[in-house]
């Protein structure tokens, strides 16, 4: 049996036609929605959440395309574009009962949330955003350098076809080369939870890699069309990213600075599963949030 959240009841929630979300739900209190990265499940919030839950209604869904939720078959560009995962994440709420919550994001959830944060500003009260950039800044920031800073960026960017074959051959060690490489703390990832994530992803090859193509393309359409009209987050925002920004040579702060006029950006020391590896300091930079 996969692991779960202790003490969070799992519920399956339609959001979409056709598309329901398997999400974990737990606590009580003002709601605020977690939403996990790459190549991980909503798993990845367990310690955080349970945290939160002593004041909190918490809910941690496996987006659209992993873990326990639906995979659309259909792999367009608007299927997986982050506006359709993040209506997704809206419709969640409301169906639980709440049509206004705080939401954070790690890595891919974080680029789902800030696509929320745009797009449903009157629902959105509080934003945080881990290790990750906006996804028009990201493409900037990976002009010019090695590819082999971001090479599953460009490969999951290709035209379907060649991307899902070459990683469904290999899947659990394309997928477990990033749970190596990106953490500072082998141990913050128990054998039990990296057999959970691998499993997850294994059945989920072709939702992910649409997930990065949209990445590529639609969402990078979105952004731009938001800079262009003026836009920005109008509610609380938290960054959090580890120190990778600098050797990179890039200003993390300044570039989200663009975005969100009340902004909190922080540097964690430690790798890119954050609230796993960090789990105390991002718990209390999410209660700081709350309290803006």
């Amino acid at each position: 049996m996969a692991p779960t959240i202790p003490g969070f009841d799992y519920q399956r929630v339609q959001v979409a036609e056709g598309v329901s979300l398997s999400a974990a739900v737990g606590g009580s209190g003002t709601p605020i929605v977690l939403l996990h990265g790459f190549p991980q499940t909503h798993l990845m919030w367990r310690h955080v959440a349970t945290d939160l839950a002593a004041d909190h209604t918490v809910i941690c869904p496996d987006l659209r395309g992993y873990g326990a939720s639906d995979k659309p078959a259909e792999t367009g560009p608007e299927t997986y574009a982050k506006r359709t995962m993040a209506a997704d994440i809206v419709a969640l709420a409301h169906a639980l009962g709440h049509d206004r919550f705080a939401l954070a994001g790690h890595d891919r959830g974080a680029l789902v949330a800030f696509r929320a944060g745009l797009d449903h500003p009157e629902t959105i009260t509080h934003l945080a955003c881990l290790d990750v950039l906006p996804t028009l800044d990201m493409w900037d920031v990976m002009r010019g350098r090695s590819a082999a800073v971001g090479f599953h960026l460009y490969l999951m960017a290709q035209p379907p076809g060649l991307p899902e074959r070459m990683i469904a051959a290999e899947a659990d060690a394309f997928f477990d080369y990033f749970l190596g490489i990106w953490t500072r703390n082998p141990e913050a990832i128990p054998a039990e939870v990296r057999a959970a994530y691998l499993d997850a992803c294994r059945d989920a090859v072709p939702s992910i890699v649409a997930d990065y193509r949209a990445s590529a393309g639609i969402d990078v359409e979105h952004d731009q069309a938001d800079r262009d009209a003026g836009n920005r987050l109008r509610m609380p925002v938290t960054v959090l990213q580890q120190d990778w920004g600098a050797a990179l040579g890039y200003d993390a702060a300044a570039l989200w600075s663009a975005w969100a006029a009340d902004l909190r950006h922080a540097c964690v020391t430690c790798g890119h599963f954050m609230a796993e590896e960090a789990p105390a300091r991002i718990t209390a930079e999410l209660r700081t949030l709350l309290s803006r």
